[in-house]
């Protein structure tokens, strides 16, 4: 099973830098130390300092727990005809790409290309798939790393977000919707993260699908390096407002449901409607 991306001193740290609170403010503001507060950071739990701490940084308490200790990891998504996940390494990072695809007809879309897209394309070509799309959520550079060898073994149409232009894509907008045999897919601008972070809602499938890059994570989020707030209400209005059994395909850690991000989400438990 894929280890979840981020422990309680990685989502404690994001939510300090998005906020832009120290160590030294953090205590003051939570009533607790300094050494304290670096202590969480470094991974430790103390249960009576972390729900102090929590609400100071706008994160749930209790979700927050779950964390720390090591009480919650998503549901293991049961296979889905026409959903498949693949991981790399880039840098010692693992990250995820995917292939969706229409099981009647085969036509495919490739989300991201990994470190290392040949284990894709040896899916694809087993499973006889037709991958027609190449759709980009963002350009860092471990998500785009092998889109040559991607495009040149399936000679599909690439597209990327027009505010993080891809040599070769074709810039897409908020809005834009492509149909692939029976499925549906429409773009949602989800940046924060990135400049032009792109969200990816499928439909046509037996369950929704949303790819979401970096945007968010099971249990956490992406560090919100361009804009924090941005980065929490785009998870929250156009992620966390799709049914609840929406499989969210994101860009590190295991895949998750929007429903269980709504519950154990630090970021979002208590905020998200439902």
């Amino acid at each position: 099973m894929i280890p979840l991306e981020d422990n309680v001193g990685d989502i404690i740290g994001k939510a300090q830098r998005g906020l832009g609170i120290s160590d030294s403010e953090l205590a003051e503001k939570a009533g607790v130390t300094s050494q304290n507060v670096r202590e969480l950071r470094e991974g430790g739990v103390d249960e009576a300092v972390l729900l102090k701490v929590a609400p100071i940084l706008g994160l749930d308490g209790q979700a927050l727990l779950e964390s720390g200790k090591g009480e919650w990891h998503p549901e293991k998504i049961e296979a889905t005809d026409g959903l498949a996940q693949f991981n790399s390494d880039y840098d010692g990072m693992a990250v995820n790409a995917y292939l969706a695809w229409d099981p009647t007809s085969r036509a495919a879309v490739a989300f991201d290309t990994g470190a290392d897209c040949r284990e894709m394309v040896r899916f694809a070509n087993r499973h006889k798939l037709n991958v027609q799309l190449i759709l980009l959520t963002h350009a860092h550079a471990d998500h785009v790393a092998d889109l040559p060898s991607l495009r040149e073994e399936t000679g599909a149409d690439v597209f990327a977000p027009a505010k993080e232009p891809v040599p070769g894509a074709e810039p897409i907008d908020e809005g834009k919707r492509f149909q692939l045999g029976n499925l549906q897919i429409e773009t949602r601008l989800t940046w924060g993260h990135s400049p032009g972070g792109v969200t990816y809602v499928i439909t046509g499938l037996s369950r929704p699908v949303a790819v979401v890059g970096d945007s968010l994570f099971a249990g956490s989020m992406g560090g919100g390096n361009v804009s924090y707030r941005d980065a929490l209400q785009n998870n929250l209005e156009k992620i966390l407002t799709l049914p609840d059994d929406t499989i969210l395909c994101p860009g590190h850690g295991p895949m998750t449901t929007v429903g269980e991000e709504k519950r154990h989400n630090p970021f979002f438990a208590g905020k998200a409607d439902g």
